[in-house]
């Protein structure tokens, strides 16, 4: 058994965070530069993408990178990628662009979380990507309806640096970066980890099968709520997380 974890995807964590003078530096050049509020689904994904989340990505897909995961699900270097993760934006906003400018990211409230260096601005077919990546364009799939109904009409690619993350009130002391996570798997000496993420409430066949997952890899376990955007109907992440800390005791 190795005794170090695996690489994380594409070889490399990404962190886009950028340090104080660089912040100063950045939050300058915003006043005079255009700027997006994100919408809930941009915030989950900004996040992602700031913190490693999303490695090896270090922004949001141009045009080449797109176009290859709609088709073979790769990067355009070949590195597994299923489902493209963009930036979408309205007519009247992107008409304002140009390759070279700086964007600004900011949450609903204005504040501003990242600079988006804009590399490409085009118009994709999203029936396309609709049939490549989710195999049908049913409008009763949640995904297609966001695609074809909630999607902006442009796309916006390019390189992120972020001065600071999506700001969350609750659960604080269980939202961990892939970075702190990694770290905190080294500090245990956990070298095989065993990941279980689901968006419904544990029950008593979770917590056999992740045990006997774990137990199978002689590895450790790491349960993983999803807390952010899910399908409509969906137990709230409240509900979710709670039923996770209430099962944690079975796990001793």
């Amino acid at each position: 058994m190795s005794d170090r974890l695996i690489k994380p995807h594409g070889g490399t964590l990404v962190d886009l965070m950028v340090g104080r003078a660089r912040a100063a530096e950045i939050t300058a050049c915003l006043y005079d530069s255009r700027s997006w509020d994100l919408t809930p689904r941009q915030l989950c994904d900004l996040e992602l993408l700031l913190t490693g989340g999303f490695s090896p990505l270090r922004g949001f897909l141009g045009r080449s990178d797109y176009e290859s995961v709609c088709q073979h699900m790769r990067l355009s270097d070949g590195t597994l990628w299923p489902i493209p993760v963009t930036l979408d934006v309205p007519d009247e906003v992107a008409a304002g662009l140009s390759p070279g400018e700086i964007l600004a990211l900011r949450d609903p409230e204005g504040v501003a979380l990242a600079a988006l260096r804009i590399t490409e601005i085009w118009r994709p077919d999203l029936k396309a990507e609709a049939e490549a990546v989710f195999g049908t364009l049913d409008i009763g799939h949640p995904g297609i309806d966001h695609l074809l109904s909630r999607t902006h009409p442009w796309h916006v690619g390019g390189t992120l640096e972020g001065l600071q993350v999506p700001v969350h009130h609750d659960y604080g002391e269980l939202r961990h970066t892939p970075g702190q996570l990694r770290a905190e798997f080294e500090r245990r000496a956990w070298h095989r980890v065993v990941a279980f993420q689901t968006r419904n409430p544990m029950h008593r066949a979770h917590l056999e099968l992740t045990v006997r997952a774990a137990k199978e890899v002689g590895g450790s376990l790491l349960v993983h709520p999803v807390v952010g955007m899910t399908k409509p109907g969906d137990v709230d992440h409240y509900t979710r997380v709670r039923c996770y800390q209430a099962i944690m005791p079975s796990y001793a």
